[in-house]
């Protein structure tokens, strides 16, 4: 009887967890540029405990950025994008792994290799919105 009470009146069904538009690896190169922000700043500072939460804030900020990307290669790009840029599925991987990368090291080449990726996906992204 519960069941029944709390049962769904309407079903619905979307295509992607939010409405068409929202998409932006900005998002993922903001979290990114923390990255290497915070590797800079821990190459710079002896301090232990400052040393300590740089890496707490660099790591959460790289799994942020991971996520960012995940959301735009499982949710956005779509077949067509994967036809015209078959590149994409490596390179998407290649930026995932670079963002591992980051987030197990404090040197500020990694965040900024990672960097770099990220603009290759944000210029595919762009391209794919153009169309």
């Amino acid at each position: 009887m519960l069941s029944r009470l709390f049962a769904p009146k309407v079903k619905v069904s979307a295509h992607c967890d939010l409405p068409c538009g929202v998409y932006d690896p900005a998002q993922a190169r903001i979290e990114a540029e923390s990255v290497k922000a915070v590797q800079e700043k821990y190459q710079a500072n002896e301090d232990p405990d400052f040393r300590t939460r740089a890496i707490l804030i660099k790591e959460q900020r790289a799994e942020l950025a991971k996520h960012h990307i995940s959301v735009l290669w499982s949710d956005y790009f779509k077949p067509p994008h994967f036809e015209k840029h078959p590149e994409l599925h490596q390179l998407v991987n290649d930026t995932l792994k670079a963002l591992s990368a980051a987030k197990g090291s404090n040197d500020p080449a990694t965040g900024q290799k990672a960097l770099d990726l990220i603009e290759q996906v944000a210029n595919i992204f762009w391209e794919t919105k153009k169309a």
